[in-house]
């Protein structure tokens, strides 16, 4: 049974860190297609960042040069490095991996399986 378990969420004031990560069982990061998605209220979850097979890391325009991800193939986790957050980063976060179609490293419907989410607030 594959589980994705995030971590790392939290109240923060604007312009401030924090480290998002996303331990996975049942199934193994290595050079599967991986992301983190964001879901604000009243908006459509949205990709943020993401991995492809090859490695290639992708970047929704609004967290370029803020946002970094990254994976720990030893640890099995990935990571989600949040710097100069803004309060329109504030929504619920989400780590997604394996595809089972192919719609972009940031498309919804390319993941199989979702970890519950972690909240993430930025106060001004």
């Amino acid at each position: 049974q594959v589980q994705l378990a995030e971590s790392g969420g939290g109240s923060v004031q604007a312009g401030g860190s924090l480290r998002l990560s996303c331990a996975a069982s049942g199934l193994r990061y290595g050079n599967i297609p991986k992301a983190w998605f964001r879901h604000a209220p009243g908006k459509e979850r949205e990709g943020v960042a993401g991995i492809d097979s090859l490695g290639r890391t992708t970047y929704v325009a609004s967290v370029k040069g803020r946002f970094t991800i990254s994976q720990d193939n030893a640890k099995n986790t990935l990571y989600l490095e949040m710097n100069s957050l803004k309060p329109e980063d504030t929504a619920m976060y989400y780590c997604a991996a394996g595809s089972r179609m192919w719609y972009g490293v940031l498309g919804r419907a390319t993941y199989q399986y979702w970890g519950q989410g972690t909240q993430v607030t930025v106060d001004p």
